[in-house]
């Protein structure tokens, strides 16, 4: 069983859609949706929950006002200004240090765990997924993606699966290192711009890192032919395999907005890019 995780330096580059296409074409798949922070897997994939838990990832305070003697150590002590005058928790600004927890003279504070989020276990059509919602400004996104690969690979045991596939999250924060750590292999996506370019080089920078093979996908290359060459030059200096280049097509578009990958479209440009990007990486990589 490989492990393959599709990251990019910076969002709106295509690698869900892509991620996507790479399971509608692969055989014996499991799909992690790791971008848990802003999931969007799921609207292409369409899954069906058959399992939901709640995730726990982390504490707050929370103060007994019977045993509080309002003496104000906490609240000149939190950095983060989450305790009220009226000596109450704002668990939206509490970051859980557990300082106030450890300084209260009267032990007044103790700390306790929050929901943090969802996550999923589902059919789709392209085969099981394991998916998560992190609450809005919630923590542990790094230990909710976490959770999300392991059950992905549990699964892909128990039922025999050949490959895992994570969506991962653009840029190179907690959510990005957690999708890549001990994968077999990670696919980078890009597009022919400025900001294109600067964040692939520190995604490639994190992957190098890790020691992980790679290889690079550039998507929408033909409306930046020089920037393209740039990128390619850069994968070249990097040992970055280049995957392939994926054209400009309107059909990408057209087929999300009926919530299907542009491989399942008749024949374009696209399409035809993506099924042949697909093959070189089947018989380079999880063969």
């Amino acid at each position: 069983m490989k492990e393959v995780t599709v990251i990019s330096g910076k969002g709106g580059t295509g690698k869900t859609s892509i991620t996507a296409s790479f399971a509608f074409l692969a055989k014996n798949v499991v799909l992690a949706d790791c971008d848990v922070d802003a999931a969007d897997l799921h609207i292409l994939a369409q899954p069906q929950v058959i399992h939901e838990e709640d995730f726990f990832g982390g504490t707050k305070a929370v103060i007994d006002h019977d045993k509080c003697s309002n003496c104000g150590t906490c609240l000149e002590n939190c950095r983060y200004d989450a305790i009220s005058a009226s000596f109450v928790v704002d668990h939206s600004a509490c970051e859980g240090c557990a300082l106030c927890h450890y300084i209260c003279p009267e032990s007044a504070i103790r700390m306790e765990e929050t929901l943090n989020g969802k996550w999923f276990i589902s059919n789709t059509r392209f085969g099981p997924m394991v998916h998560a919602n992190l609450i809005p400004g919630e923590e542990n996104s790094g230990k909710l993606v976490a959770l999300v690969r392991n059950q992905a690979k549990l699964i892909a045991e128990e039922q025999n699966m050949d490959i895992v596939i994570v969506d991962g999250a653009p840029g190179v924060g907690c959510p990005v290192i957690s999708s890549i750590t001990g994968v077999d292999y990670v696919v980078i996506v890009t597009e022919p711009t400025m900001s294109g370019l600067h964040d692939m080089k520190r995604v490639a920078e994190l992957v190098k890192g890790f020691n992980i093979p790679s290889s690079l996908i550039i998507n929408k290359w033909d409306i930046h032919p020089g920037m393209s060459n740039e990128i390619e030059k850069f994968a070249n200096s990097e040992n970055v395999a280049l995957a392939g280049k994926i054209p400009y097509d309107k059909t990408f578009t057209e087929s999300m907005v009926r919530r299907k990958t542009v491989v399942e479209e008749a024949s374009s440009p696209a399409a035809d890019a993506i099924v042949q990007v697909w093959k070189k990486l089947n018989q380079s990589v999880w063969q």
